[in-house]
């Protein structure tokens, strides 16, 4: 079947959110243009890994460039997105693995999402990795202007911030009813 790819250059919007209550939040990628819109689920970690390694990026972006770059040094407040995501929320495929890059020569940050492939470890064929593009998982691609990404980067960090305070003893999220600390020998904080 051939790979289903999902891609916005640029999109009107590319955000991360979630949906759900702190605890039991499910993270989303979601593009969208002209009607259309993709989302994508991922793990938290992943939204936290992705927008560290965009805001990076976009550094050295900067740096090399000696500030002679379109890109922008710090997220543009009057493109500061901070709207729920487009409903309803439609998942296309859990994220496995990511990739990113800048491409010089269009000055875009390339983000691409692939979906998560189940594999067999005892059966040869899993085992190669896909060599066409034509036949691999779904996959969403996205190309974004320096400023976009700075601030898709920044809601994104603070999404992932924004989920349950940690126990001050053992760094553990606290549930609104406490929690089992293991550094309180299991006795309620």
């Amino acid at each position: 079947m051939p790979r289903q790819v999902f891609f916005y250059d640029p999109p009107e919007r590319f955000v991360a959110g979630t949906v759900g209550e702190p605890g039991h939040r499910a993270f989303y990628l979601q593009a969208s243009t002209r009607g259309r819109v993709t989302s994508v689920l991922l793990e938290k970690t992943q939204v936290a890994a992705l927008a560290e390694r965009i805001e990076e990026l976009l550094d050295e972006v900067v740096r090399r460039a000696a500030g002679s770059t379109e890109v922008p040094a710090v997220a543009p407040a009057d493109l500061i997105d901070s709207a729920p995501l487009d409903q309803p929320v439609l998942e296309e495929f859990r994220v496995g693995t990511m990739a990113l890059a800048w491409d010089e020569s269009i000055q875009r940050l390339i983000i691409e999402a692939q979906a998560l492939v189940e594999t067999d470890p005892d059966d040869p064929e899993d085992a190669e990795p896909f060599e066409d593009d034509e036949n691999g998982p779904p996959m969403l691609r996205v190309r974004l202007s320096g400023a976009m990404a700075r601030v898709f980067a920044k809601r994104a960090l603070e999404l992932v911030s924004a989920g349950r305070p940690p126990c001050p003893f053992c760094s553990l999220p606290l549930d609104p009813q406490g929690h089992v600390c293991p550094r309180q020998n299991g006795y309620r904080r």
